[in-house]
């Protein structure tokens, strides 16, 4: 929030031109309408080396970001050419999957550089490299090196492809991630993890497996030293796993246990263990180690959990953690505030704007105002209405201060702000220039209450926006409630719709059969405005 306002204030003083001055990380916040045809290419080749992860993934700024980019760079369809490559750099990292194969094969090192592919981009990677028409060639002539050389893309391999590779070339593989693995911190190991047992599964695909006794352990019974073990679930079925990992042993490592990303089954085992072994009750020691456990605990079970501290509901509702989600964090929060807890700032942050806003409106209500403003920017977009304007009122309370920073801090609330706050902002004598995302995630029905001269002042250099969005619903509305020659003299957009002004009229009066006929002109004032 600090750089996006930072930024907003060196536009405002015209220092865009002067970009080279500035790290990339701030230039991901900059407005991309103020950027130089002829030096946007090295300005988007500058951005491109900030941390887009300051963006969030699928963001308003994040996607005008991309767009100025591919307008400078001229690109016309999906094809990405290796000198446009060049200058997207990480941005590339927001293409269309559709451009994956589609671009020059130089666009896979730029894959590179994204700290995640999604869905659709990895099927697309899948699918470009099944084809061999990359200088990895086709995935049955891969050997150790081509694996290691496809660097963070390997993570992204399906079954499929890994299931072209050579047995040999996926074991040399699968046991040097094995050793790197193991010097990881705990937070680096989740993808990784999920490449070996792909590794595994593809192997095993291959082999058939023998009927085994379900009635005892068959393998070495699992022990402290094998439970950081990266092939530990590769090893044993998950029945297996239930049998070979006695209760002593599970009590004795159960913060390690509890720590490892185990895939769903071997994770309802270890939840039925847990049950096992606190049947009255899981103690506050335990909750707060329980991570991506918690998600297998219904609302039921989760109502009797004894949390009483910040401390056991920040690491259950940690994203790191994959804790409580929907419905069930919910729940956590209720059963929290039930037992005398207050939502500050940092729990908050924890909690995120989403699932704030599937809070009930009691909950929301119970919030302390200097929590609101200690949290962080949360993005409360997802809220129903009356929720945003219950924050908005909290948001106010809290940012309460001089306009140009004060605006910074409301902006994200500002879907809940009523129209009089709203001719308060346009009329306070300094330069807003809200965003067109902010000023469409208005209130549509307070928008409706907004003179012509407030939105321009609200807008302010951002108003030609407006054109782009004539034909959003809100702005449609309000347009057709102003007076087009107000929209023409004040705005001078091109906005049209508006209603046009009454004009002076002449009317024949009726005539009755003992009046002769008379002309009675008729003059309307014209309107104030």
């Amino acid at each position: 929030a600090q750089l996006s306002c930072l930024a907003r204030l060196l536009a405002d003083k015209n220092l865009t031109a002067d970009f080279r001055s500035f790290p990339p990380d701030l230039l991901l916040f900059f407005d991309p309408s103020e950027v130089r045809p002829g030096t946007c290419r090295e300005f988007y080749a500058r951005a491109s080396r900030g941390s887009l992860d300051l963006l969030q993934r699928g963001s308003p700024e994040r996607k005008r970001l991309l767009r100025g980019a591919l307008t400078c760079l001229g690109v016309r369809g999906s094809r990405l050419e290796p000198q446009q490559l060049g200058s997207l750099g990480a941005l590339v990292c927001d293409t269309e999957p559709g451009s994956i194969p589609a671009s020059a094969p130089a666009i896979l090192e730029k894959l590179k550089l994204c700290p995640a592919l999604t869905g659709p981009q990895q099927d697309a990677l899948n699918a470009l490299l099944l084809t061999a028409d990359t200088a990895y060639g086709h995935p049955s002539s891969w050997d150790l090196r081509t694996l290691q050389d496809l660097g963070p893309l390997v993570l992204a391999l399906n079954q499929t492809t890994l299931s072209l590779v050579a047995e040999a070339a996926r074991e040399d593989f699968r046991r040097s991630m094995a050793a790197a693995y193991s010097s990881q911190g705990r937070s680096q190991r989740e993808k990784p993890l999920i490449l070996l047992r792909a590794l595994a599964a593809a192997s095993a695909s291959s082999h058939p497996r023998l009927k085994r006794s379900a009635d005892r352990c068959l393998s070495k019974p699992i022990t402290a030293s094998s439970i950081e073990d990266p092939l530990l679930t590769t090893e044993y079925t998950s029945e297996q796993f239930r049998l070979c990992l006695s209760n002593d042993v599970f009590i004795e490592n159960l913060v390690t246990l509890l720590d490892q990303p185990f895939p769903t089954a071997y994770s309802q085992i270890l939840k039925e263990k847990v049950d096992e072994i606190f049947p009255l009750g899981i103690p506050k020691e335990q909750l707060k180690c329980l991570g991506s456990l918690s998600e297998l605990y219904t609302e039921q079970e989760i109502s009797r959990w004894p949390v009483t501290s910040s401390d056991t509901l920040a690491a259950l509702l940690s994203p790191s953690g994959a804790g409580c989600e929907g419905s069930q964090a919910q729940q956590l929060l209720s059963r929290y505030q039930a037992l005398g807890g207050s939502l500050t700032g940092p729990l908050l942050w924890e909690i995120g704007g989403e699932r704030l806003c599937k809070l009930q409106e009691e909950q929301i209500q119970q919030i302390p105002a200097e929590a609101i403003g200690t949290a962080g920017p949360l993005n409360i977009s997802s809220c129903s209405q009356s929720k945003k304007e219950q924050l908005y009122r909290k948001a106010r309370e809290a940012f309460a201060g001089s306009p140009g920073p004060y605006y910074c801090r409301i902006q994200l609330y500002l879907g809940g702000a009523p129209a009089e706050d709203l001719k308060d902002l346009a009329n306070a004598g300094v330069a807003i220039n809200m965003d067109l995302d902010t000023f469409l995630a208005l209130n549509p029905a307070e928008l409706q209450k907004l003179s012509v001269t407030d939105v321009k002042n609200l807008l302010g250099k951002n108003l030609r926006e407006l054109k782009k969005a004539e034909e959003e619903p809100s702005v449609r509305s309000w347009v057709e409630k102003q007076f087009q020659r107000e929209l023409d003299c004040v705005l001078g957009i091109d906005l049209q719709g508006g209603l046009q002004e009454p004009t002076a009229t002449t009317t024949t009066a009726r005539p009755t059969t003992s009046a002769r006929v008379t002309l009675v002109p008729t003059t309307v004032p014209p309107d104030p405005t």
